[in-house]
């Protein structure tokens, strides 16, 4: 199929803002060659759940050419970030109807950066798994292979930039959920520090500061322009940080000169790790050392069993609030059929906890981050895998018809089949950690970490390598990841398009 403007699919988005500015093409063609995108390479995807033609094209003619993105498509996460006048379903049934009347404070962002949004990208439900499988929007499938996941929270997001239906797409991380795509895809994921996105004017810390959001993006520069023009001060946010030095997009081509970096394979939160991201991890490990970075295998130790456990104890309190959240958009008390069944489940056992176990959790988990936070006074960087195997089938971390049988039942008593439903999800909890054993920690200490598309295995899956710096320090990470894109580019790595 021939599709408009055929370079589009061999342009990052700072590339296409210079074509715009400098009239080679308007910021309406780009947007048409979007959306001819999405019609043509979403319906094997599903990466895009609600496409926006009309409301990208009114956008994009009234694109100011200075803008630093001036006429880039963009993908807005169809969770937390919200669209003046385009409902956002947060991956639910119920919800998707509910239209704010407002912009937050990240998309007003984006827009004054001179994005152009055509379309709501897929997510889980509530955005609570690292596999993007909704049953109100279907699975999203990955651009390597449909038959297997393109991860999540942004699982959407990541199969779009791989897909090169858009440069870039707006993602979420409260446990991954930008990294975790981002290594599924073959794309470049940051998940930026504690406090360093604006949350405003609907928000506060999400999931006790453990989410941060940002874009997935195929170049370095995209990602790190991108934070320039949307981090920094967030009026009456309960977080903060230091503002940058200078532009991230200069540390992109500045040589960082030689790190000291830590390497690990030693799962923080799970058991196993598939030989292929042992084997991406090496690969990484080496090309680090050829550019001169003093490498040497070393890790925090934590009590992975106790954070994980601490980790799903906030999950569930914030997913019961959530739950109540809905009721109040809705303007009646949840039900249980408004949400998947093991959302339910996870709700009630967050309904079921004391304060105490919630209080308790967070002090173990604030402890982690000493922990992390002292190791990295001996080491600029640790370097891991991003995830425990690749990319599993559709469905393949999915509850059992019997746990999801078991489930529904329990979700019938309330308080009641708490404990038992807690017992279920452990088992859920087990496969799903087991998949993400090494991005969780990251956000619970609130170190900026970000998934480098560096290796793919003999079944061309990609496979991502993790990079966690300091706190605010995501200047290192730029310089590094500019860096390694130099010396293996990636972005002439395709999936099948058309």
């Amino acid at each position: 199929m021939s599709l408009p403007f055929p370079e589009y699919d061999t342009l990052d988005g700072l590339a296409i803002a210079d074509l715009v500015r400098r009239g080679e093409v308007s910021a309406t063609e780009v947007t048409d060659a979007a959306l001819a995108r999405v019609q043509a390479r979403n319906p094997r995807l599903n990466a895009v759940v609600r496409p926006l033609d009309a409301f990208g094209r009114d956008m994009a003619r009234r694109v100011d050419p200075a803008a630093p993105f001036a006429g880039v498509p963009m993908l807005i996460k169809d969770l937390m970030a919200t669209i003046a006048g385009v409902p956002t379903s947060h991956g639910t049934r119920v919800m998707q109807q509910v239209t704010p009347g407002h912009d937050s404070a990240l998309v007003a962002r984006y827009r004054r950066a001179g994005a152009v949004f055509v379309g709501k990208a897929n997510t889980p439900e509530l955005g609570l798994t690292p596999f993007t499988e909704s049953e109100a929007l279907g699975p999203a499938r990955n651009p390597w292979d449909v038959t297997r996941t393109p991860g999540g929270s942004s699982g959407g997001s990541g199969a779009a930039v791989a897909a090169r239906i858009v440069p870039i797409a707006h993602g979420g991380d409260g446990g991954g959920s930008i990294r975790i795509p981002a290594s599924c895809t073959g794309v470049f994921g940051l998940k930026p520090s504690r406090g360093r996105m604006p949350t405003g004017p609907d928000l506060g810390d999400v999931w006790r500061g453990f989410v941060q959001e940002h874009v997935l993006t195929r170049t370095v520069r995209d990602s790190a322009a991108m934070l320039d023009a949307t981090a920094g001060e967030d009026v009456g946010a309960p977080l903060s940080c230091p503002p940058q030095a200078r532009p991230y997009l200069d540390e992109v081509t500045t040589e960082p000169g030689a790190l000291r970096i830590a390497v690990t394979a030693s799962p923080f939160f799970g058991s196993r790790v598939h030989p292929d991201c042992v084997a991406a991890l090496d690969d990484a490990a080496a090309l680090l050392a050829s550019l001169g970075h003093h490498v040497e295998r070393d890790e925090p130790v934590v009590e992975g069993q106790q954070l994980a456990r601490d980790f799903l104890t906030v999950v569930a309190a914030e997913c019961r609030a959530d739950l109540a959240w809905m009721g109040e958009q809705l303007q009646r008390a949840p039900r249980r059929d408004d949400v998947e069944v093991a959302t339910w489940a996870l709700g009630l056992l967050g309904q079921a906890f004391q304060a105490s176990d919630y209080a308790a959790s967070m002090r173990r988990l604030q402890m982690a981050g000493r922990t992390c936070g002292e190791f990295l006074t001996r080491y600029d960087l640790l370097v891991t895998p991003t995830l425990g195997s690749p990319p599993f089938p559709i469905g393949a971390l999915q509850p059992s018809s019997t746990e999801r049988a078991a489930l529904a039942l329990l979700g019938r008593f309330g308080l009641g089949g708490a404990l038992k439903a807690a017992g279920l999800l452990d088992e859920t909890a087990k496969k799903v950690f087991g998949f993400m054993p090494y991005t969780p920690l990251f956000n619970v200490t609130g170190q900026p970490a970000m998934s480098v598309p560096l290796y793919w295995n003999a079944q061309g899956l990609p496979i991502g390598t993790q990079v966690v710096a300091r706190v605010g320090d995501e200047a290192t990470l730029f310089r590094v990841a500019g860096q390694l894109e130099r010396a293996r580019p990636w972005t002439g790595r395709v999936p099948p398009l058309d």
